[in-house]
């Protein structure tokens, strides 16, 4: 039986074996760059190459911060006493001393990195799965006919709220509904569930592409959000705006959001739309998550233990039960894992 307040800790602080955006690539450059993610310290830094690392942020000498040292290119150098650290999280040099054994050892914890669309992806695993899945995005980023424009900001609520966001489409009608995108529409909206590849969706029975009328939820390596609303044609060529929307865990209170602005158009059309989006919508779109998040950070204290949902939360519910059952699972096959490594360590 697995512990009901592991499962929640767990999916509260972020399901782990798959792959997060943790910083767009525009806030990375010389400079190491400490953040916290799934409750974890790590550091950032771009070698002589521009290749990302990160690896935990600590020194193993003495336990200061690495993010606050020099990047050295291929490794960080502490400030405290200098003990350098590269990429795998191998200790590569000791210079205050000669010998010293910490050095060729493996003592800080790193993490895989890839960029995809001007975003810093890591990899968090558990000890029972190092090494990392295969990221599949969804078609809006890893086609290359797709432009992408990503927005990026920090709410202080957990993740799961951001996610129950995206996964209610009838509160665009509402919340939204001076949007210059979202002022259209019914009010009242049948909905359903259908399965996809790679998890499900939740629509609108009776309109489509007229306001926020469908959501997809998928996992491929990591967990996404897809939608669209419509586009007035004044704004810049292209059809209709697709976001693919990523909600990363900080802390149990606070996390990021990666909204990528698609639109599938390539050369001279993507130039003329994305200079349309940056002058004519950027700030409007800006507006309306600033509305998402200010109603979520003032939400009631501990409010899902108070809710009394109905047929329009039907999505935001079925996402809800698969979080809390890949939690099981993960927390089962590391008590498995863990059971199997206990006769060779005890034998050590």
């Amino acid at each position: 039986m697995v512990d009901p307040q592991a499962v929640e800790q767990l999916v509260n602080r972020g399901l782990r074996n798959q792959w997060y955006p943790v910083l767009p690539s525009w806030a990375l450059a010389g400079t190491p760059v400490g953040i916290t993610r799934l409750s974890e310290n790590l550091v950032l830094w771009r070698d002589d190459d521009g290749k990302v690392h990160a690896t935990e942020d600590r020194c193993p000498h003495r336990g200061a911060r690495l993010s606050l040292g020099w990047n050295l290119g291929d490794r960080l150098a502490c400030w405290y006493h200098g003990v350098e650290v590269d990429g795998t999280g191998t200790v590569r040099k000791v210079p205050a001393v000669d010998n010293c054994p910490l050095e060729g050892r493996q003592c800080v914890k790193s993490y895989p990195v890839q960029e995809v669309r001007g975003a810093i992806f890591a990899y968090f695993g558990d000890e029972a799965h190092p090494e990392p899945c295969k990221l599949e995005l969804p078609e809006e980023l890893a086609n290359p006919e797709y432009g992408a424009i990503l927005c990026f900001t920090k709410w202080n609520c957990n993740y799961r709220y951001a996610v129950d966001n995206v996964m209610d489409p009838m509160h665009g009608a509402y919340l939204h509904a001076v949007s210059h995108s979202m002022a259209f529409g019914d009010k009242t909206a049948n909905m359903q569930l259908r399965k996809t590849p790679t998890g499900l969706a939740f629509e609108k029975t009776t309109q489509r592409d007229v306001n926020f009328d469908w959501v997809e939820f998928g996992q491929s390596g990591a967990t996404w959000l897809k939608l669209s609303i419509p586009y007035r044609a004044s704004a810049g060529p292209g059809g209709n705006f697709g976001i693919v929307g990523f909600a990363t865990p900080v802390d149990e209170e606070h996390c990021l959001v990666f909204f990528f602005r698609t639109r599938k158009c390539s050369g001279w059309v993507r130039d003329v739309w994305q200079f349309m989006y940056r002058v004519k919508l950027e700030g409007l779109h800006w507006a309306v998550l600033e509305q998402d998040r200010f109603v979520l950070e003032n939400l009631a204290p501990e409010a899902r233990a108070g809710e009394f949902l109905y047929q329009h939360d039907t999505g935001l519910a079925r996402v809800r039960r698969m979080l809390q059952k890949q939690a099981e699972e993960q927390l089962a096959a590391l008590a498995a894992h863990r059971a199997r490594q206990a006769p060779a360590k005890a034998s050590a």
